[in-house]
């Protein structure tokens, strides 16, 4: 958004994304005192609308079995005259994705492995960017939800594959395909991708919960649960990307 030209952002920005990329849309459009309007599918969880709207911006809703959330973005921000910030299909943001891992690596040093949960691919581009570039050595591995393997999928075919609307209590991670700029560089860079289980997902927040102390969403919880159940070894730095969940709703996953 820093990028923006004072007229794009007195203007206004638009966005699409189910949770996380929404709400630091949101955010930022407010600190920069512009506006923001973000499409999210209609059967988000609450708490994430509501964190959304909480930072001052406006909801329009689709149902993401019928409808397509790219199109309805780029036809309301050609209407409406928005700047649009994709949550991944852009190099500035993954490259504000990547920096997660830049600052993992910079503050608690080199990795034989990193994990990261992939979504539209733009954390695990980003990431995979920032940590080869740091040392060529580190393993980078993405994490899909079993239900959800749509990067796994494509990587294995050598080209970008579309699957089902997943349903998955990993909501942030239910993409149907790869972006086609995210998945022409983890094609370049990504070691592996491994999937999870929904009740590896559960346990891995659980375990989150009770022993770190941190509270996950099922789409930030992937990495770890990769990590608990996938039999890792040396130095591994995993990439825990949500914790946009209600007590409802973590009560609900975890009872």
């Amino acid at each position: 958004m820093s990028r923006l030209s004072p007229e794009q952002l007195a203007r206004g920005i638009a966005a699409y994304s189910s949770g996380n990329h929404a709400q630091a849309v949101a955010l930022a459009a407010r600190e920069f005192g512009s506006r923001a309007v973000i499409v999210m599918p209609e059967d988000t969880p609450q708490s994430k609308m509501d964190a959304t709207a909480g930072y001052g911006a406006e909801i329009v809703t689709y149902d993401r079995y019928t409808g397509n959330r790219v199109a309805i973005g780029i036809a309301l921000a050609e209407e409406r005259g928005l700047a649009l910030i994709p949550p991944y299909e852009h190099p500035h943001v993954m490259a504000g994705q990547g920096t997660a891992a830049l600052e993992l690596i910079e503050e608690s040093g080199s990795f034989d492995t990193i994990v990261v949960p992939i979504g539209g691919g733009g954390l695990l581009a980003g990431s995979a960017t920032a940590a080869k570039g740091l040392d060529r050595r580190i393993r980078v591995v993405g994490v899909e939800p079993e239900l959800g393997n749509d990067t796994q999928l494509s990587l294995a075919a050598g080209h970008r594959v579309s699957i089902p609307v997943p349903r998955t209590i990993a909501d942030g991670q239910a993409a149907e395909t790869p972006g086609e700029l995210t998945f022409s560089v983890n094609q370049k860079l990504v070691d592996d991708v491994v999937l999870v289980t929904e009740d590896e997902i559960r346990a891995a927040m659980r375990f989150a919960f009770e022993r770190l102390k941190i509270v996950l969403e099922p789409s930030g919880a992937t990495s770890l649960a990769a990590v608990l159940h996938g039999g890792f070894s040396g130095r591994v730095g995993v990439i825990l990307s949500g914790g946009n969940i209600s007590p409802e709703r973590f009560a609900e996953l975890l009872g």
